[in-house]
């Protein structure tokens, strides 16, 4: 008799009925502008390789630097014998970035955010999250065991209201880039409720780090503000600086706390060191080539503008990510899809990674894009969205 359990079939087609279902495409060769998807090439429009640095030569040297010295894996966490010296020159070069005391590697962002929530809070503290948080913020927040609850996106008065019945420690979470919306979370209000509340506050900021500020520092660094105003920094390495694996940044103590404490720390594997290797490289490039940002500003203005002048459904970003919302999901699949047979590679976001009624068409943006190819991308919009 067969197992029950393991029927999945009416799941699946309620999935592919409701325009929910994921499919995988395979992608041959480095990643880049143009990509080879099932023996096609593709130019590709859905990457978070903001500044173009994950196959950038110098950045793939060092990476193969760091394989003849410290081979392929890094053979157990860092607590046994796996942190590096390559590990630890990347964290004292990432404190030094982001103006910080110390800063603590992971082997992903997902791993980061649930372990440091889950680290600092317990079952008698409050973890507010914006609505809009990264799965991984939401999970940590579960995972804390802490009394969990959400705020309207980006809406203040709510988080205020819901800081004023916190009970324990309360810890205030949110995105510093949306990563499906683009837009910023409003971080100099937040950071003023938490210090009248005393509360702690943690921003990830994923998908800002390297694109915004002067010197790609960020959000903290786009709204002038310092470790002592964010306390809790995170951040990860498979965006604007190209590689892999994520970090935490802040104090002395905290970064001592998370060694001591981070489950999703502690009981890992360190990722390779030639990983760390290739992020050193990233980072020097991120800091030296300002070039990269100013490019990647100066793309996204041509794009909003266009946009605007068809009429579409523009998001409120100024940032890489640059959603055309849609609605209803089995319209954003077509439109993906006829996109495709344009040669463009641009995803369907979907419900749950969006609320319900809002999928949209996420079109995101590298330096290495060209203005004829974000013309031609406006083109290509027209014609599949009519």
């Amino acid at each position: 008799m067969a197992n029950a359990f393991y029927d999945f079939t009416g799941e699946l087609r309620q999935l592919e009925q409701d325009n929910l279902y994921r499919r995988r495409r395979v992608v041959d060769g480095p990643q880049g502008i143009i990509l080879n998807v099932d023996d096609r090439e593709l130019i590709n429009f859905c990457s978070n390789d903001y500044l173009g640095l994950a196959s950038h030569p110098e950045v793939a040297a060092a990476f193969k630097s760091g394989v003849n010295r410290y081979g392929v894996g890094s053979g157990s966490a860092h607590l046994i014998c796996g942190h590096s010296a390559a590990h630890h020159a990347l964290e004292e070069e990432l404190a030094a970035f982001t103006g910080r005391d110390r800063a603590l590697l992971f082997s992903t962002g997902y791993m980061a955010n649930l372990g440091v929530i889950s680290a600092l809070l317990g079952r008698n503290d409050t973890v507010l999250e914006d609505r809009l948080n990264h799965a991984s913020l939401l999970d940590g927040g579960l995972l804390s065991r802490a009394r969990f609850q959400r705020y309207r996106h980006a809406d203040v008065e709510d988080l205020q209201a819901k800081l004023a019945a916190s009970i324990g420690k309360a810890l205030v979470v949110g995105d510093g880039v949306f990563s499906m919306d683009g837009d910023l979370a409003p971080l100099p209000t937040m950071v003023e409720l938490a210090e009248s509340y005393q509360a702690g506050l943690l921003i990830d900021d994923a998908h800002g780090f390297g694109v915004l500020g002067n010197s790609g520092g960020g959000v903290v660094e786009h709204f002038g503000l310092s470790q002592n105003d964010v306390p809790i920094l995170i951040g990860t390495l498979g965006k604007a600086f190209g590689t892999f694996g994520a970090f935490v940044a802040g104090s002395e103590d905290l970064i001592e706390m998370l060694i001591q404490k981070a489950r999703s720390y502690v009981f890992t594997t360190a990722l390779p060191a030639a990983v760390a290797e290739a992020t050193r490289a990233s980072l020097r490039l991120l800091q030296a080539e300002s070039w990269r940002r100013d490019r990647l500003q100066t793309l996204i203005a041509r794009f909003r503008s266009g946009a605007e002048q068809q009429g579409l459904r523009l998001m409120d970003s100024m940032t890489a990510i640059q959603p055309i919302l849609i609605g209803d999901s089995g319209q954003a699949v077509a439109a993906s899809q006829r996109l495709l047979e344009q040669g463009f590679w641009v995803s369907a976001i979907r419900p749950p990674t969006v609320p319900a009624g809002s999928a949209r068409l996420r079109i995101t943006f590298s330096a290495n894009h060209s203005e004829q190819q974000v013309d031609a991308l406006l083109e290509a919009l027209g014609k599949a969205l009519t």
